[in-house]
């Protein structure tokens, strides 16, 4: 999979009362082994709920993040308030989101993968941009994903020639089972590797405060997966 280029990727809505564009962070393609088919889930930035085009008090009371994640016929958004609500997250035909959307995806000019950890740390010294694809699979169900994303935090140590991966948000699908819509078997979360053979994954899901407290939606479901990571510096020149 050619990765894109996030700084130069966006999509756009169709409704003509809300045209509105968003930033791209991730993309997650979801493969079928058995027949070879794919689908892309693109994850856009998140905001805050909004009174959009209102002449004062622009954001909504009690107040929520807002994140989408669109597909080619189902859509979700994620609507994180301050304590477990139910409309958390909503499964939703793309068509219904500002009318369907326009994609901006660009793939750079040129890209290089980096193949030794030395390689991706010169990358991260000389401040160019970095792109993360990770791949896992599960052969019981005979599905594939390739979660991409642009790195955001990159931790290096020069002496032992050491790099770590810290970044997301990004969809998260489970390929423990097929889901009749590969929507219901997402969520977000971030990643984290060091190595080529093996991501770990923190997902947000309903958390405890602790004993008589209430639930939250936070990122504190950890799992760890064997994994193909790759990465690769964009270059538009």
């Amino acid at each position: 999979m050619t990765p894109l280029d996030y700084g130069r990727s966006f999509l756009i809505g169709l409704a003509p009362k809300n045209e509105v564009r968003f930033w791209i962070e991730s993309r997650t393609r979801i493969i079928d082994d058995q027949t070879g088919q794919f689908e892309d889930y693109i994850q856009a930035a998140s905001c805050k709920s909004e009174r959009t085009f209102a002449e004062k008090d622009l954001f909504q009371d009690d107040n929520y993040d807002f994140l989408p994640i669109f597909g080619p016929e189902y859509s979700i958004i994620f609507r994180r308030k301050a304590y477990l609500n139910k409309g958390y997250k909503d499964c939703v035909l793309s068509v219904r989101m500002w009318d369907g959307q326009r994609y901006h995806l660009v793939e750079p000019a040129d890209y290089v993968e980096l193949t030794s950890n030395e390689e991706i740390r010169e990358a991260t010294y000389s401040m160019q941009s970095i792109v993360a694809q990770t791949e896992i699979k599960n052969a019981e169900t005979g599905q594939r994903a390739i979660l991409e994303c642009p790195v955001k935090t990159m931790n290096t140590h020069r002496e032992n020639d050491m790099y770590q991966v810290d970044t997301g948000p990004l969809a998260f699908p489970d390929l423990t089972r097929r889901h009749d819509r590969n929507v219901d078997g997402i969520s977000l979360a971030f990643v984290a590797f060091n190595v080529p053979d093996f991501a770990d994954f923190v997902i947000e899901v309903a958390t405890s405060l602790g004993e008589g407290e209430p639930e939250v939606h936070h990122y504190s479901e950890l799992i760890s997966l064997p994994a193909e990571n790759r990465l690769f510096v964009i270059r538009n020149a």
